[in-house]
């Protein structure tokens, strides 16, 4: 391959680069906001009808042809064979994609705007305090649901977590059912150390207050960690329905989303922690002005609120205190459908961007694939006229 028929090559690249470019910035300054993300947005696809497809489809062929006229032309009067007929094809493949992948720049030009409108940061700290307030925020049919709200959910302060055991007292038609709930409770011990409590009480369990029957009975989870035996049991008895420090607001440990990287239990125990802080703690404005925060992130995602974060924390202390009054009505209201929508839609363009849509995946590299072969032919044909 000569030096000449390299240097065009180069030029390609370089005015396909620059073309890249303009989509790129393109898409950048046409991106719609954050306000306008829904379920239904994706990166670019093309779709044959709008500005950036019909632009494409031009923009493509006239290179293709100037490109295939100049190349002809200037660069077909050698008798390549072999390895250099490889690196051609090579080169003639590598400006096929190009040629057919503006689009995909637009996309990134999009992806881009989108972060710097929101900065990855930003996102997550946003969902840490969704996660944190996500108890307070579901409609007020759902704090009867005993699926998302219940004592073993509760996972702050000690001695939660607890478990739930249910005996049966009398049995019959209609049965009576004791329920006992015990704290969870985790021991670690050399292996060799835990197989002497087969044979006599090891000086744990006599700290612990438990011969070694008892505690086989408790044991939850029994696991090898390297050298050590680590052990959860059921400890001691807890009475949350007596406890003046547990309400109904800390019996759901559910993430309103994950933040990417981190792991879910201590995403979990971390909001757990904060929420009781907020509740039993913090003062009281310190939960007005996370829900002032909660009113800001809502009315960024553009979602339709009427929430007053003065009057939700006067809900939420009302059934804190009043922990046996059942829940039914809490002045929390907003398009909660819509923000999940926004917020899983948004972990998909942050996390799982996807620049070339499934629908035309295979149609694209067909294309791709039938014009390079065209390409190289046509210049096989060309270059053997002129031998």
């Amino acid at each position: 391959m000569t030096k000449n028929l390299k240097r065009y090559f180069v030029k390609s690249v370089i005015v396909l680069a620059l073309i890249h470019l303009v989509y790129f910035l393109y898409g950048y300054l046409t991106f719609k906001g954050l306000g306008k993300i829904n379920i239904y947005t994706e990166f670019y696809r093309f779709k044959f009808y709008d500005d950036v497809s019909i632009s494409h489809f031009f923009v493509s062929g006239l290179f293709l042809l100037f490109f295939l006229i100049f190349l002809v032309k200037n660069h077909s009067r050698e008798s390549y064979k072999g390895g250099n007929l490889l690196k051609i094809a090579t080169c003639l493949l590598l400006i096929s994609f190009l040629t057919f992948s503006f689009f995909i720049s637009y996309s990134f030009g999009m992806n881009a705007k989108l972060k710097t409108e929101l900065p990855e940061k930003d996102f997550n700290k946003d969902k840490k305090l969704l996660n944190v307030l996500n108890p307070f925020l579901y409609g007020y049919t759902s704090y009867t649901s005993e699926k998302l709200f219940n004592y073993e959910n509760i996972l702050y302060p000690k001695p939660y977590p607890v478990i739930k055991q249910e005996d049966t007292i009398s049995a019959g038609e209609y049965p009576i059912t004791e329920t006992t709930y015990y704290s969870i409770d985790t021991i670690k011990a050399l292996a060799s150390t835990f197989d002497k409590t087969t044979n006599k009480a090891d000086s744990i369990l006599d700290i612990l207050g438990f011969d070694k029957e008892e505690l086989y009975k408790r044991i939850i989870l029994k696991r090898e960690i390297n050298d050590s035996t680590e052990i959860v049991f059921k400890s001691v008895p807890v009475h949350p329905e007596h406890d003046e420090d547990i309400c109904i607001f800390l019996e759901n440990n559910s993430l309103f989303s994950a933040v990417k990287g981190d792991s879910i239990n201590k995403q979990k125990r971390q909001a757990a922690i904060d929420r009781y802080n907020l509740l039993y703690k913090s003062k009281k404005d310190s939960l007005t002005y996370e829900f002032q925060r909660l009113d800001t992130i809502l009315k960024k995602y553009n979602i339709e609120t009427n929430l007053v974060p003065k009057q939700l924390t006067q809900d939420v202390y009302h059934y804190r205190d009043k922990n046996d009054e059942p829940l039914n009505g809490i002045r929390n209201n907003f398009d909660r459908k819509a923000l999940i929508e926004k917020i899983t839609t948004l972990d998909k363009l942050f996390y799982e961007p996807n620049y070339l849509h499934p629908n035309i995946i295979g149609i694209y590299f067909i294309v791709i694939a039938v014009v390079w072969i065209l390409l190289f032919l046509f210049y096989l044909i060309f270059n053997k006229r002129k031998e």
